[in-house]
């Protein structure tokens, strides 16, 4: 009776070690994820940052923490505790954003350890390593959606610049156009004196040139303000492509450019203003000209896709940078030296897409290259004349 007493008493001692030890694995992986939660909530710094810190949590919830290694794989980036080696008895969790593998998280035992439910781990181990997985997943889905929202932000940041800048232009434009006529006018009168020394005519044709290039300026800001009238006709796009480039034919020999051009045989008639689409693609290639001071090639492009006419003039170009990239389509932003450009060329273009119903889209690389592409949408029934 005494020696029956005596095994029921180490039974229950050894059920309440169990039950002790299990309470103690629970609490570790319950101070786990809370922990990594705490990560996620006051992360400050990159998510590599954060991403280290959450690997070095983990060790310490596995049975055996002092031989624990885990490591975390994202997009072909690791990050992992010392001791990691390949070949390990080894616990591993997929990391699933939208429903696509965008990694793994690793747990090993750097030595031999006793066959538990699996291999070496426990099956509550593997609950907390998918959830690990998951809460991981839950933070890379986070990070996304607020680059996403920045993304968002600054666009509607820039369009709203863009808005301002217009109005202040359109408002400038108009201001000057009243003075400037009156000092084209009587310089013009002035040029008509016959008793006029030579010296001062020559003179006053500097007053007339200044003033016409003022006035192209003045109606480049209009333009890009939306204040110019439109006269939209049936265009064929490949024409305006092939009218443009042929003002540069002597210049891309002379510049050592190859031209390919690539132009849909059967083109939709737009509903378009000929002379503005033009211009659009006069500023493209005169971009991609200056991006090629040591010759390279020019691609100009034609198709249609869904329902758009679709124009791409590509160089192989200095390119440029994100920051430039960004400032592109400002007013009065340039790259070009002192004298060189206004810094409207390409808002003019951007202000005569979009007046059309397009969108402009610019992919560069440094040292690779520049491509503009447009999307003009096509019109059922192109209209006669409209102003």
């Amino acid at each position: 009776m005494g020696k029956r007493a005596a095994s029921k008493g180490q039974a229950v001692a050894q059920g309440g070690d169990q039950t002790a030890q299990a309470l103690r694995e629970r609490v570790k992986e319950l101070s786990c994820l809370y922990r990594i939660n705490r990560v996620f909530e006051g992360s400050i710094g990159s998510s590599d940052d954060v991403f280290q810190r959450i690997v070095e949590l983990i060790p310490p919830a596995w049975q055996y923490p002092e031989i624990t290694s885990a490591r975390i794989v994202l997009d072909g980036k690791r990050y992992e505790t010392p001791g990691f080696e390949e070949g390990c008895p080894r616990q591993t969790s997929e990391v699933i954003v939208d429903s696509k593998c965008r990694g793994t998280v690793d747990v090993i035992y750097r030595e031999a350890r006793p066959a538990m439910d699996e291999g070496p781990f426990l099956k509550d181990e593997r609950s907390l390593l998918d959830a690990i997985a998951r809460q991981i997943a839950v933070i890379v889905e986070h990070q996304e959606a607020e680059k996403e929202r920045d993304g968002l932000q600054k666009q509607l940041m820039h369009a709203d610049r863009l808005a301002t800048i217009g109005q202040l232009a359109a408002g400038v434009a108009h201001e000057l156009n009243e003075p400037l006529s009156s000092i084209l006018g009587f310089a013009q009168l002035l040029k008509r004196d016959p008793g006029m020394p030579e010296g001062a005519r020559q003179d006053v044709q500097k007053i007339v040139t200044a003033s016409l290039h003022a006035r192209e300026i003045i109606k480049k800001l209009l333009l890009f303000a939306r204040q110019t009238p439109t006269f939209k006709g049936p265009v064929d796009l490949n024409h305006v492509v092939l009218g443009a480039i042929d003002l540069f034919k002597h210049q891309f020999e002379k510049e050592g450019i190859e031209l390919a051009c690539v132009l849909c045989p059967e083109m939709p008639v737009l509903a378009a203003d000929a002379g503005q689409l033009t211009q659009v693609l006069v500023n493209l290639v005169v971009n991609a000209v200056q991006a090629m001071p040591k010759g390279g090639k020019l691609i100009v492009q034609t198709h249609v896709q869904d329902g758009h006419v679709v124009c791409s003039v590509e160089d192989t170009g200095v390119g440029m940078t994100e920051e430039v990239l960004d400032r592109l389509f400002v007013p009065f932003f340039t790259t070009k030296e002192v004298n060189q450009g206004t810094g409207l060329g390409l808002p003019v273009v951007h202000g005569i897409v979009t007046s059309h119903g397009g969108t402009i889209e610019v992919a560069s690389m440094p040292g690779k290259g520049t491509t503009f592409t447009i999307r003009l949408p096509i019109d059922s029934a192109p209209c006669e004349g409209n102003r």
